[in-house]
């Protein structure tokens, strides 16, 4: 199988085509800039993938406040023309979207569902939103919300809350973390594998289309998944707990965020570990 995974350079596209292997034809910013949207259709029916995997994506939140339009064409726009390439080439089309399309309190004290409206806030929210509706657009479509990604410790190119962490870790006494905002931190080697194994990458058998959650189990806060990271690592680190207005960023974040993941593993797909263990097998892995 041929898959075109854009967005090679970051955390989940690099992993993808590491478990990919040969049939990855990784795109990136150099081989296909997602904000020159005219280019994309060329691009994929030129190389005639048997599946695409888009997890290229404008990701600065707060600064999207600033750069609306630069931020709409790559979640967005970028997006319907991959859906209308899809189309033509008839192959699946598997749209990375976030939990950030939660913004709003759910509607009762439980996980979001897939079935929940969304409740964007914030530019970048309702870019990708836009984006997971234009992606819907294509019969074949699979869109997988996911949570708070870590990469590999031997990623080098990988920007996460964990590696910030353990940097600030080594430089500093004390940090100040968020500590009312509830997500599912998510280790990116289980969801990659997850991703693949819903697109049908190994067997060409695809889960039924639509949209699906997945993120590792269980849920934390910003501040406690610190405090475990320091504590995994063994660093004298003092975590000062902050509120959402204490951190005054320029975008709106989801106060809760935690996504039920019960219609994939329903599905039979590889487990999901709770949050707690992939943290504990990156430190040891970090150690390594």
């Amino acid at each position: 199988m041929r898959v075109v995974v854009t967005g090679v350079c970051g955390q989940l596209g690099g992993e993808l085509c590491r478990q990919l292997g040969s049939m990855a034809i990784g795109l990136d910013v150099d081989a296909l800039d997602l904000r020159h949207t005219s280019r994309i259709a060329d691009t994929l029916l030129r190389l005639r993938p048997e599946l695409v995997i888009n997890c290229a994506a404008y990701t600065q939140v707060d600064r999207a406040e600033s750069e609306p339009e630069v931020c709409r064409a790559v979640n967005a726009i970028a997006v319907e023309r991959m859906a209308a390439a899809c189309g033509k080439l008839d192959c699946p089309l598997v749209q990375i979207s976030t939990d950030y399309v939660f913004g709003a309190a759910p509607p009762q004290p439980r996980p979001w569902r897939e079935e929940d409206i969304p409740s964007p806030q914030g530019v970048y929210a309702r870019s990708k939103l836009a984006g997971e509706q234009a992606a819907a657009r294509h019969p074949k479509h699979i869109i997988v919300r996911t949570c708070g990604l870590y990469a590999r410790p031997s990623d080098p190119r990988a920007k996460n809350f964990v590696k910030t962490m353990l940097r600030l870790g080594g430089e500093r006494a004390e940090v100040r973390v968020v500590a009312d905002q509830y997500c599912t931190p998510t280790y990116v080697p289980n969801l990659a594998r997850a991703v693949l194994w819903l697109a049908g990458a190994a067997n060409g058998q695809p889960a039924p289309w639509g949209v699906y959650h997945v993120t590792d189990g269980g849920q934390t806060a910003w501040c406690e998944f610190a405090q475990d990271v320091f504590r995994l690592a063994k660093m004298e680190v003092k975590v000062c707990p902050i509120t959402t207005a204490d951190y005054a960023a320029a975008a709106a974040r989801p106060a809760y965020s935690v996504l039920d993941t019960g219609r994939y593993h329903r599905l039979g797909g590889p487990p999901m570990p709770d949050w707690r263990s992939s943290l504990k097998k990156y430190i040891a892995q970090w150690r390594n």
